[in-house]
């Protein structure tokens, strides 16, 4: 009796996922990721934080390089889980593809926006970013899916890892040299990506006006790579197979990515600046054990609920949660105060430093920070207001 419920149970899951049903797992796996990636953007003091709340000065992975490439598998599974739902309904492929258009630009537009802030000075304006790569990979990756479904994915997946890889370590850099021979492979100067930014976007619509821009136009292509395999993740959650098979699998995916970039990263260092093809299979594969956990104890047998609400609060406006933070980093930054202080620092300062060593402090700060914009969308999800671009 007990397996026959099961079963049924098992049954209901697969057929009202691929019905359009919402999955609480991704969107708790969402709300997460956009918590944590406010989190390691707003830290007190960024000199003295966590060192793995930090991004990594070059190569190597920390905590804090995780969250983007987690964010654009979310993206991916997205993609699958709505889009499969809407061509099952009868929806065109031309529509759906007008829509993400439209969305994407919106998302675009809005992260060059936030570029310009406070200050609005054109000249300086970077034009890459973080929604800027989001829109991108995006669109992208819905077209391709459109356009092929699984084969096309993987195919693509497959072709811009070692596409990617073939180009930074075998092409030589113009006025530069070969990367491993001339030049130091993934030389912080003399790599490809970076003498591509060089080449199409000014000196001071680059990141920081430095050389390079980490979300930049060729690293792209590696960023499309871990959206398409959160559409390959979803797609396998979706088949009709028992939810413990279907998550147990998974999560030895995801252990075998892992490992398969660690060994790459060898020879082909990971690198989030550069988001290197071994940093994808490494991200990837987190991002892979993670949510086949979550799905197995979420939308799984064991459906659990209670402790989910910050979590389903940020995952379902994940946009207007990461935008709201923005503008608040903008505004503390941006309000120059006596003793050459600007308002973030003046309240990083009121902390006592009695409640612990520096970097403590700072991720309290870090902390509170993350509890103010939670607030906001707190009242949006308790109205049942989901703001979608």
């Amino acid at each position: 009796m007990e397996t026959t419920l099961k079963q049924r149970s098992e049954s209901t899951l697969d057929s009202s996922a691929r019905g359009g049903r919402r999955w609480l797992s991704l969107d708790v796996l969402r709300g997460l990721t956009v918590a944590f990636m406010i989190l390691v953007n707003n830290a007190g003091d960024g000199a003295v934080s966590y060192a793995q709340l930090r991004h990594s000065a070059w190569n190597g992975c920390t905590l804090a390089d995780i969250v983007f490439p987690l964010f654009l598998f979310i993206v991916g599974a997205s993609i699958a889980l709505s889009f499969g739902a809407r061509l099952k309904r009868g929806v065109s492929r031309r529509a759906i593809l007008l829509q993400v258009a439209r969305r994407s630009l919106y998302i675009f537009a809005l992260g060059l926006l936030l570029n310009a802030l406070p200050y609005f000075r054109l000249g300086e304006l970077r034009y890459f970013g973080v929604l800027q790569r989001i829109a991108l990979c995006y669109a992208l990756a819905s077209a391709c899916y459109l356009a092929g479904r699984l084969a096309a994915c993987a195919m693509t997946c497959a072709a811009t890892l070692a596409g990617y890889w073939w180009l930074l370590l075998h092409v030589p850099v113009p006025s530069i040299g070969l990367p491993g021979a001339t030049v130091g492979i993934l030389d912080r100067y003399g790599n490809l990506a970076a003498w591509l930014d060089r080449l199409l976007v000014p000196q001071a619509h680059l990141y920081h006006h430095s050389f390079y821009d980490p979300e930049g136009l060729l690293s792209t292509l590696p960023a499309l790579a871990t959206t398409l395999f959160g559409v390959l993740a979803v797609e396998w959650f979706l088949t009709v197979r028992p939810v413990w098979k279907k998550s147990l699998s998974a999560f030895a995916v995801g252990l075998v990515l892992m490992a398969c970039g660690l060994l790459w990263a060898q020879s082909f260092p990971l690198n989030k600046r550069l988001w290197t093809s071994s940093f994808v299979l490494f991200t990837t594969g987190i991002s892979i054990a993670l949510f086949a956990l979550l799905f197995w104890l979420i939308d799984g047998p064991f459906q659990l609920r209670r402790g989910l609400t910050p979590w389903l609060v940020f995952g379902s406006n994940a946009l207007s949660a990461y935008v709201l933070s923005e503008l608040l980093a903008i505004a503390l930054g941006s309000i120059p105060l006596p003793n050459h202080e600007n308002l973030q620092q003046f309240l990083f300062h009121l902390l006592p430093h009695w409640l612990g060593p520096p970097f403590f402090v700072s991720l309290l700060y870090s902390m509170l920070f993350v509890l103010v914009c939670f607030l906001p969308v707190l009242l949006l999800y308790r109205r049942k207001i989901f703001i979608k671009l």
